[in-house]
């Protein structure tokens, strides 16, 4: 079979193989999404822990109709699917699980890590809710919200990070595609650079 390759300076290198260069770049990239994953996660916890203890007995009026006011959640965010806690809960894994192997399996995911790492971190805070609050089975303890527009349901950090990005990447997705060589293979040496 004949070496398939380009050139690169004075050397070949097989499509797709992994320089110095995108060694670097994919390390760069899972700090960012690991970065802000973590501090989406902690915002969340803390948020969270400060509505429990200062809004189990009241509500605070902030500005127009926003107030905060204490809401344990057993559906999926805005407390859409009611009693479907585990089947949301396995997605949010899945997802958690197949982020994580994209990015530390050695592919690099052709979308901005910020954005990644705000869907991570929104689906790892609202699954340790899940995980540690009681509730009927595996996976199936509620969710704490407590952001109440009153117009809109009531939603928590990770939730507001999760559409955020959600949003921002179906916007510009088309834009982040994986390059492809000629022979239509993933050739993740000309990605964009987030």
């Amino acid at each position: 079979m004949p070496f398939r390759g380009r050139q690169s300076g004075l050397s070949i290198k097989p499509v797709g193989s992994k320089t110095p260069e995108t060694d670097l770049r994919s390390r760069r990239h899972n700090l960012v999404l690991l970065g802000v994953a973590a501090f989406v996660v902690a915002v969340d916890q803390l948020t969270k822990w400060w509505a429990l203890e200062a809004l189990s007995d009241r509500d605070i009026d902030l500005v127009w109709t926003l107030r905060l006011h204490l809401v344990h959640n057993t559906g999926a965010a805005f407390g859409v699917g009611q009693g479907l806690e585990t089947v949301i809960a396995v997605v949010a894994l899945l997802f958690v699980i197949v982020v994580a192997w994209a990015s530390w399996g050695g592919r690099r995911l052709a979308l901005p890590p910020v954005l990644l790492g705000m869907v991570l971190g929104g689906a790892i805070g609202n699954l340790a809710d899940r995980a540690v609050r009681s509730g009927d089975g595996f996976l199936g303890g509620a969710v704490v919200d407590f952001i109440d527009l009153q117009w809109w349901p009531v939603f928590n950090a990770a939730d507001s990070a999760i559409v955020v990005a959600g949003i921002a990447l179906v916007l510009i997705a088309p834009r982040h595609r994986q390059p492809q060589s000629a022979d239509g293979t993933d050739n993740p040496d000309e990605a964009d650079e987030s």
